[in-house]
């Protein structure tokens, strides 16, 4: 029968604590009418209560501060159980480390290590590596280690003591202090892509914790191929303001909505014509603050869009009218580009339709059209109906391969008659 060996006693004793910022002490009020009982008892107590703000001893509003109940000292807390205080994504947790010698002898060759374990990678958090020569009775060495959490689940942090006795044995000790990261805010995006190669970007965040938030900013970083414009401000007065308000608050669970347009770089877009395939975008950049001042920072990865696929040919409008009057001519200007790897000779074919139709020559030959190059053309058109009418019936026909691509409801425009569009 084996039998385990007394467990022996260090002569150092190890204590783990988080450093937290203290918190706004909340007063519940106890109240009631003055035709009760108690009458104006209550109400005179909360006045004289010196944690309430003058004025307003029924609304839960404290004017103190008040240190955390529970430090967070951890020195006896095992690996399966968590920190008290929750611990989100972006935030830095720092803690105190400290190592005290208990016994009446000196101690030698002190080493203190701490290391953060995630499910990805092991960190060493130790502001120093070089042992301590010496740590005499009731004396203690202490450390504050930072850290930047980025990534979300279970954390340990491994604290590793090495000491020598004055009797020349060495010894070592380590514990195990787990703790949860969580996620602080929910990021969801859409891409919007336009009949140009703009692409918009919808970004909706979410304050997932229970405590308001302050947005200190929200920006994207696009990737090296676009340029980037923020869609989150007006112009009033000639000020710019924000189209959140004065106030930049996120309450808890509420969502906000950040827009932003993308173009391609000049050279990427005569380069290739059009940005094919998968493309990066950019990335998120968010800051934020919560009720002291703690600041947080999350950073999303690259964001891809699948950039719409045109085929061989797109055709896309450069110029049209929001309205046109009844049976009189109006004027686009169409662009195509060549998105093929080959060399195209089109034929342009101009199709009416019930209430719209083409002026000119149908059948007309646009030339060659090289690989990723474009031309652009000036066509007259010509609606017989009234209302929101829509541009079809355009036709190119590539006359090496003999294909022919249809283009239907290119457009809308708006129909009026002439008296209507005097009135207007």
């Amino acid at each position: 029968m084996e039998v385990n060996p007394p467990k022996q006693e260090h002569l150092l004793a190890l204590k783990v604590m988080r450093l937290t910022k203290p918190t706004l002490f909340t007063n519940i009020p106890v109240t009631c009418e003055e035709k009760d009982l108690p009458g104006d008892l209550f109400n005179q107590l909360m006045r004289d209560d010196p944690s309430t703000v003058n004025g307003a001893e029924i609304l839960m509003l404290g004017e103190m501060l008040t240190l955390p109940q529970n430090f967070g000292i951890i020195s006896f807390i095992q690996l399966h159980s968590p920190l008290s205080t929750n611990i989100f994504l972006g935030e830095t947790f720092s803690s105190y480390i400290s190592v005290h010698n208990d016994s009446n002898q000196v101690v030698k060759d002190i080493l203190v290590k701490a290391d953060l374990q995630t499910s990805s990678q092991r960190l060493n958090l130790s502001a120093s590596n070089a042992a301590v020569a010496e740590l005499k009775p009731d004396c203690c060495i202490d450390d504050v280690i930072h850290h930047e959490v980025k990534e979300i689940g279970t954390h340990i942090l491994v604290c590793a003591v090495s000491y020598t006795t004055q009797g020349g044995e060495k010894m070592y000790f380590r514990k195990f202090f787990k703790f949860q990261v969580l996620k602080p805010l929910d990021v969801k995006t859409k891409f919007y892509n336009a009949e140009t190669d703009e692409v918009f970007l919808e970004a909706q965040i979410q304050n997932i914790t229970t405590s308001p938030m302050f947005m200190e900013k929200v920006s994207l970083e696009p990737s090296i191929m676009y340029n980037v414009t923020e869609l989150n401000s007006v112009n009033q007065a000639g000020a710019c303001v924000t189209t959140f308000g004065s106030r930049t608050y996120l309450q808890p669970m509420d969502t906000r909505q950040y827009l932003y347009c993308l173009k391609p770089k000049k050279e990427f877009a005569e380069k290739a014509g059009i940005i094919k395939g998968v493309t990066v975008i950019g990335k998120l950049d968010i800051v934020w603050k919560t009720n002291l001042g703690e600041r947080g920072r999350l950073q999303t990865s690259q964001l891809q869009r699948m950039a719409p696929g045109y085929g061989d040919v797109r055709l896309s409008l450069e110029a049209i009218p929001d309205t046109v009057i009844l049976e009189e001519p109006f004027h686009i200007t169409c662009k195509i580009t060549n998105c093929s790897e080959r060399t195209m000779d089109l034929v342009l074919e101009m199709c009416n339709t019930s209430s719209i139709h083409w002026c000119g020559i149908s059948g007309r030959q646009l030339g060659k059209l090289h690989p990723s190059s474009s031309l652009c053309l000036a066509l007259t058109l010509l609606s017989s109906v009234q209302g929101l009418q829509s541009v079809s019936g355009l036709r190119l026909t590539d006359t090496f391969l003999k294909r022919t691509y249809e283009y239907d409801d290119i457009a809308q425009v708006c129909v009026v008659s002439s008296a209507t569009k005097v009135e207007s």
